[in-house]
C-alpha cells in the first residue's frame, strides 16, 4: 500500500514547480527531463550542456540534501522485477521520442502553457499508466 504524505508531496510539488519557474524564466528553456538529458549528450554548445548538467546534478544531489536535514533516505519499494523495469524502460524510450518529450515537459510544462499536444500527451501518459497498472496488477497478476 502506497503512504499517505500530503505535505511531503505538496512540497515536493512546489519544489518542482519552482524549479521549472525558475528554468524557464532565467534560461527561457522547457524543463523536460529527456530533452535535457538527450541534448547534454549531443553535440551541443558548452553553454547549453552546462546548464542542463547542473540541472541533472540537483537532481542527484537533492536525495543527499534530504538526507543531511531529516537523517534519512527516501525509500524506494519497487517490486516489478528487473527484466520488468528494463521492458518499462524501453518502451518509455519508445513513448517518449514518438511524444516529442517527456511527462516532465508536457505534463509540467506543456500544460502549464495551456499547450494542446502537451494536454494531449499526458492524456496518453495517464491513460497508458492506467491501463498498465490494472492490467499487471489484475489480469498478470503482478
Amino acid at each position: 500500500m502506497t503512504e499517505f504524505t500530503p505535505l511531503t508531496s505538496a512540497f515536493g510539488g512546489m519544489l518542482i514547480g519552482l524549479a521549472v519557474v525558475l528554468l524557464m524564466g532565467f534560461l527561457g528553456r522547457i524543463a523536460g527531463i529527456s530533452g535535457i538529458v538527450g541534448t547534454l549528450f549531443s553535440s551541443a554548445p558548452a553553454s547549453e550542456k552546462s546548464w542542463r548538467a547542473a540541472f541533472l546534478v540537483g537532481m542527484i544531489v537533492a536525495p543527499t540534501v534530504l538526507f543531511l536535514i531529516t537523517g534519512a533516505m527516501p525509500t524506494i519499494d519497487v517490486p516489478p522485477t528487473t527484466a520488468m523495469l528494463v521492458i518499462g524502460g524501453v518502451l518509455v524510450g519508445i513513448g517518449v521520442s514518438f511524444g516529442n518529450g517527456c511527462t516532465s515537459g508536457h505534463g509540467v510544462c506543456g500544460m502549464a502553457r495551456l499547450s494542446g499536444r502537451s494536454i494531449a500527451a499526458t492524456l496518453t501518459f495517464m491513460a497508458t499508466t492506467g491501463a498498465t497498472v490494472y492490467l499487471l496488477r489484475h489480469v498478470i497478476g503482478g
